[in-house]
Formats: C-alpha cells, structure tokens, sequence
C-alpha cells in the first residue's frame, strides 16, 4: 500500500483536503488564542526493512519533542490536534500502523505488542528524549507494551480510558460504529453516519475528524476510511494477557478514565 501522504489532496468531487488547514478551527472551537498557523510537520520512517512499510507522525514545534501520543482504534495522529495547540509544546503524535498516513500491514495483525515494537522505531527516530508517553484506547495498551519492553524510551506513562479489561461489551458503541459500510457513496454520506454515532460533537469537529481520517476512492465520489478495513471490526480481542505488561511497568503511570465513558468498569 502507498502510504497516505503520497496521495493527492484531491481528485473528485468531494470536499479538498489540506490537512494543515484546520489547526484555527480547531483553536476557535475550544477558545484556544490564534497567534498563527503552528510548525508542524509530516514525516515518515521505514519500521521494517524487509517490506520497506513505513510510519507517519505530525511532528510540532521546532524543539526536541517532549511528547509522544498515540491515538485509539479507527483514528489517527491528527485525533490530537487541539491538545497539541493548547500544550504549545514540542511534541509527535503518531499514526499507528495500518492508521492514518502510515501502511498498512501485510498480515493485518494490529495487536499492541507488534504496534509498540514499529512505534519504538519512531520514538527513536524522533523522540528519543521525551519525558512522556501517552496512548488513548489502542493506542494506550501500545503505550503500555511500549512502556514495558522498551522502558528507556518511557519515563513517564499516560493511559487514557483503556485497561487490558476492556472487551466487546465495554466497547459496543465503537465496535457498532468502525463496524459499518468500508466504502460510501459520498462524503456526505459517510459524515452522515459519522453524527450519527457522536450525537455529544459538533458538527464541525465530526467534518474535521472525517477529512482527516477518510479518502475518496475510485473515480465515483465514494468515500472509505483509511483505517485497513482487513482487520477484524466485529469484535474487541481478549487484551487480558496484557495485565502482564502493565505488571512490568517500572515508570510512574497517569491513569485517566473517561467519565462519560464505559469502556472502563470499576473493576478494572
């Protein structure tokens, strides 16, 4: 697969796509002060040499990252926009593979262990000093693995609102959600079910995150997301051996559980 970032801003008749366009809408919708557009910058890396695939990242700022953040299941590194603006600090956030701007697998395997070992690659590459990893959801359990067999690169830990407890029914509204059509007729029509399923956004926002997180395909105007559609949506995979991974943390860990959220149970 070509990785994303090759491919044009626009070739139909949907909305045009700059993906660095977006960053004062993103800062009016929560208040943030607009001095300017922010330095950000696109790269990628090789993570593995043998089929060449690549990583892609949003590196902010123009001093050594601080930061690196890994978004959830089904999105991607812009997922982090507004906490990047309102930080105002050095940091990378990631597409995780087979997510965003980055490959897609040839085996479709996105398990976090596999994930951490392509993001150990980058956090190398392009952070080898920061003070602190963050993942959401996926990208948190990644984070976690990260945390555990590569602990030089994690000295301090952020998981947002996922623990190895987190199975099907916990995660239900976004597993019925990444589990509909792959490809949609328009661009209205995938942002259509987009609202659908996040009555709590704007309306802005959701166009935003679908821009960012979806492409036109074929000469036809239809839509799909640029997730891999090859994995297995139906379901949530038993996390639960990953409890062993958190055990072997040695960083400090900041724990956020999201309070409108149910994918976290008191019991975990």
């Amino acid at each position: 697969m070509v990785a994303a970032s090759d491919e044009p801003a626009h070739d139909g008749d949907g909305p045009s796509y700059d993906e660095m366009a977006f960053f004062e809408e993103n800062a009016e919708e929560v208040g943030l002060a607009w001095t300017g557009p922010p330095a950000v910058e696109r790269r990628s890396l090789v993570v593995d040499e043998g089929s060449g695939r690549r990583l892609s990242g949003l590196v902010w700022g123009d001093g050594e990252p601080e930061l690196v953040l890994l978004h959830g299941g089904a999105q991607n590194a812009h997922t982090w926009d507004t906490v990047a603006l309102a930080l105002d600090r050095p940091l990378v956030a990631l597409d995780l593979p087979g997510h965003g701007h980055s490959d897609w697998r040839e085996d479709h395997a996105y398990w976090p262990e596999g994930m951490a070992a392509d993001v150990a690659v980058a956090v190398e590459a392009w952070a080898p000093n920061a003070s602190m990893v963050v993942g959401m959801s996926l990208g948190g359990l990644t984070a976690t693995c990260l945390a555990a067999t590569r602990p030089e690169l994690v000295r301090h830990l952020g998981v947002v609102d996922v623990t190895p407890g987190t199975d099907h029914a916990k995660a239900e509204p976004i597993i019925s959600f990444i589990s509909g059509p792959e490809v949609f007729a328009s661009f209205d029509e995938i942002l259509a079910r987009t609202i659908e399923f996040n009555p709590t956004r704007s309306e802005a926002s959701l166009r935003r995150g679908v821009l960012h997180n979806a492409h036109e395909v074929g000469p036809d105007g239809q839509w799909s997301w640029r997730w891999d559609p090859t994995r297995d949506t139906d379901r949530i995979p038993d996390f639960g051996n990953l409890w062993d991974r958190v055990s072997e943390v040695s960083c400090p860990i900041l724990f956020v559980r999201g309070g409108a959220s149910g994918v976290v149970g008191d019991e975990d």
